[in-house]
């Protein structure tokens, strides 16, 4: 069968991109105001069956249900129980600490991301894409305080904890991305999710609160929404030019903190932030000039 070619739309990518962002920014936001009510397993439970209707509606309508029986279930499950580890991770911070300090720290995965494509995918990683893993923990460092007092806590950790997850799971990815069909891997990690994390929340449940409908409605469309929004954005444009527009997140999360719970990062937070955010963008930079180098061309024979 031959394959569907998609012209790339950088400006229409873009918008995906952040359309993107800011409906994760709204999910989380809506875990964050029910995280103190219920135990953190128990509320990823709630974000995966919230989602789960609206994101199979979606690919009913696209014609792609029948994709979602030929899949590589060893990676599946694995990514399944990651997930379980990365948003029970995350609630648990959530909970405990500013928005914008969670996604600050969260946003080391990518670093974290190449870092183990070296021992997992035997990935090559030069000096320079190492240089700027080493900052980017720095950058963590410094929004922990783990030496002052500073949220170096359970809470910190756990956050940390949920972004290792979510960069490994971020590898399994990679594998499933070229036998699986995109559908397929966002609605079986939403199946998976629910059952792994509910197995874990049955001993502590708690009854759901009828005032928390609208935020569990929230999460779910603004879940459903932003990864449609993703998944178009990464068809439509290179993920070296979508990818970067991740960390306009941090704005949004600042607002809802400001607005919503009347808080804001200190200065310490914004440090951290944005030597996290700098080394990022930096390796995404370099890895675009990696892929493009003469070395990485199929028909140049590499230097010695």
């Amino acid at each position: 069968m031959a394959r569907t070619v998609v012209s790339t739309q950088p400006r229409v990518a873009a918008l995906w991109m952040l359309l993107a962002v800011l409906a994760f920014a709204g999910m989380d936001a809506g875990m964050k105001w029910i995280a103190e009510d219920y135990p953190a397993f128990q509320v990823a439970v709630f974000r995966s069956l919230a989602t789960l209707p609206l994101v199979l509606g979606w690919i009913v309508l696209r014609g792609r249900a029948g994709t979602l029986l030929r899949i590589h279930w060893p990676l599946h499950l694995l990514r399944g129980a990651l997930g379980v580890g990365m948003i029970a991770g995350f609630v648990y911070g959530l909970a405990r600490m500013p928005l914008s300090t969670a996604y600050a720290i969260v946003f080391v995965s990518p670093l974290m991301v190449t870092a183990l494509a070296v021992p997992l995918l035997g990935e090559k990683v030069g000096p320079r894409r190492w240089t700027a893993i080493a900052v980017g923990v720095v950058g963590v460092l410094v929004v922990l305080r783990p030496s002052g007092e500073g949220v170096a806590t359970l809470a910190g950790l756990a956050v940390v904890g949920g972004a290792l997850c979510y960069a490994i799971a971020s590898i399994a990815v990679r594998s499933l991305a070229q036998r699986d069909s995109p559908e397929s891997l966002v609605f079986w990690f939403l199946v998976l999710l629910a059952l792994f994390a509910g197995v874990l929340a049955w001993r502590d449940w708690r009854p759901l609160q009828v005032e928390h409908l609208p935020v569990l409605a929230l999460i779910g469309v603004t879940g459903a929404l932003g990864q449609v929004a993703l998944t178009h954005a990464f068809r439509l444009g290179e993920a070296s030019q979508v990818a970067p527009l991740e960390y306009t997140a941090l704005v949004w999360v600042v607002l809802l903190d400001l607005f919503v719970w009347q808080v804001l990062p200190d200065a310490m937070t914004w440090l951290g932030a944005g030597i996290i955010v700098a080394s990022g963008l930096y390796m995404i930079r370099r890895e675009r000039v990696v892929a493009v180098s003469p070395s990485h061309r199929p028909d140049t024979t590499p230097p010695p």
